[in-house]
């Protein structure tokens, strides 16, 4: 039966095409994309996932595939990017991707107190979830996503059925199997009618998607590293654009790439690594520089060869703060200090310390992949060891105090090997929860003052904490003063319908008793 399951699958991928085809492409109409037929045609996994929304019935499958096309069609959706988007929406923080859930599952949030039901705007905030669906599905190809409808501090205004309708569709129709659950968080009770129209569009199957959740029990679905402050949460993650949001962290381009003092040879092959880097910078699959194993028959040998390496390093001086993590000890903690452009010295480091027993696998992801050298970008640490990682500015770009590098971490307790197939399989299975991530932020350092804001990194570090604590203090109590607001006008909303249906009612009892007297 196991062998069979392909066959049977292969059959079916084979037999909606087929059917597709000779159904909807006879008149050799441009109502489809042809990007799309392409895609249809060449990727099985898509194919595969609106048989499964489909039960692997072919003729309700060639059906959706023809209203989603159509659909991307008509929204351009292999077209849109960050311009496709006026930037006031982008601004807002009302729809973005942030965080996980306890499965694993990126949240997809939608904050409804910052939408405004207002027909002139709705096409582009419907682009704007087009545009967030997509971008994600294609870097992350399959893995579902979890709804996070954010109510709170939300008034009538806010509602917007036509809008919800089009998220619904956009996870039935368009983006099948992409749907994980949706969480609907504060729901006040005067919308519940409003969600029994939302059950009913989607469906009897796909109802027990929804959670209804407050901030006694959303943590079932969400850790509270995850949560924000309002949700009874503790992440520190406040949005802003530009850039997108902190999280969008993807390879960098030029991953292995050429450092300065390097010789031609290596830097030939590197170069040609950064050509196939160029085009595999969308997929899982990466190239992984495994480092050499640290015995101590080899630390004689090793000697000359770290004197190369500290010549290499002269021109950065090494990190001073230490985050220390459960897997591994990341320097510096916050900021990575890059060298001033009048000095010419823009490198920087990163050193990674292994505090476990096992093996822990390592990659270094940017929110500015176009524009940074990472040496190495994707590897191992043994037990007790350290690593060095290089960082420098690709060709001429300047670094941004908006760039931002990630360090995802996770510890292999039995790895069947080191080298480049066995870490991208492990990356493949490793689940989420057991990745341990971390942030560091750029911070060019100016020529005149290098050594003074390296040696008070520490101090920076303190005072950003408590700025970040007031910061968060200050939130809770404007939500909390957000939240007494609304319910003041709630209060003043029913006493004048109170008020009304009492003059109502004695117009009534008025007009009766004359009446009678009549």
């Amino acid at each position: 039966m196991a062998e069979n399951q392909p066959q049977n699958k292969a059959k079916l991928i084979s037999e909606t095409r087929r059917r597709f085809e000779a159904d909807y492409m006879t008149d050799k109409s441009d109502k489809y994309d042809p990007r799309d037929i392409e895609r249809l045609q060449q990727d099985d996994n898509w194919v595969e996932s609106y048989l499964h929304w489909r039960h692997n019935v072919v003729e309700e499958t060639v059906k959706m595939l023809d209203e989603s096309f159509q659909w991307r069609k008509e929204f351009s959706v292999n077209d849109l990017s960050e311009s496709s988007i006026p930037r006031w929406l982008l601004e807002i923080g009302g729809i973005y991707l942030h965080g996980y859930d306890k499965e694993g599952n990126k949240l997809f949030w939608i904050r409804v107190k910052y939408h405004v039901k207002d027909h002139k705007t709705i096409m582009d905030k419907k682009k704007l979830i087009a545009f967030w669906l997509e971008r994600y599905a294609k870097r992350e190809n399959g893995k579902p996503v979890t709804l996070m409808f954010d109510l709170s501090d939300t008034g009538l205004n806010s509602i917007d059925m036509d809008f919800v309708r089009f998220i619904i569709n956009c996870f039935k129709v368009y983006y099948p199997k992409y749907l994980s659950k949706i969480v609907i968080f504060d729901m006040p009770w005067i919308m519940n009618a409003a969600f029994k129209i939302v059950k009913s569009w989607l469906g009897p199957e796909a109802v027990s998607l929804l959670k209804f959740t407050g901030k006694h029990d959303i943590q079932e679905y969400v850790n509270v590293e995850y949560l924000p402050p309002h949700m009874g949460g503790t992440d520190p993650f406040k949005y802003s654009y530009p850039p997108l949001v902190d999280d969008d962290f993807q390879t960098p381009l030029c991953e292995n790439g050429p450092i300065t003092s390097e010789d031609e040879t290596s830097s030939k092959e590197d170069i040609e690594s950064d050509g196939k880097e160029t085009l595999e910078t969308m997929s899982n699959e990466e190239q992984i520089l495994p480092l050499k194993k640290i015995s101590s028959t080899e630390c004689t040998a090793k000697t000359d060869e770290s004197e190369k390496v500290d010549s290499k390093t002269k021109s950065f001086k090494k990190p001073l703060s230490v985050f220390k993590g459960p897997l591994l000890h990341i320097s510096p903690a916050e900021e990575l200090y890059f060298g001033s452009t009048d000095s010419g010295e823009k490198k920087t480091l990163i050193v990674l310390t292994n505090v476990t027993k096992n093996t822990v696998a390592f990659k270094v992801r940017t929110t500015a992949p176009e524009k940074y050298r990472v040496k190495p970008s994707n590897s191992s640490c043994d037990p007790g060891a350290s690593v060095d990682i290089v960082l420098s500015p690709h060709g001429g770009l300047t670094v941004s105090a908006q760039d931002r590098f990630l360090i995802m971490a996770a510890e292999m307790e039995q790895p069947s090997g080191t080298g480049p197939a066995e870490l991208t399989q492990f990356w493949k299975e490793v689940p989420r929860n057991k990745v341990v991530e971390h942030r560091l932020r750029c911070h060019t350092v100016e020529s005149s003052q290098p050594n003074s804001l390296t040696l008070k990194d520490n101090a920076f570090n303190m005072s950003d904490k408590t700025s970040e604590d007031l910061h968060l203090q200050l939130n809770r109590v404007l939500e909390s003063n957000r939240k007494l607001e609304d319910q003041v006008q709630r209060c003043i909303w029913f006493q004048q319908l109170l008020l009304a249906l009492t003059i109502l009612l004695l117009a009534f009892v008025v007009s009766f008793f004359y009446s009678l007297n009549s």
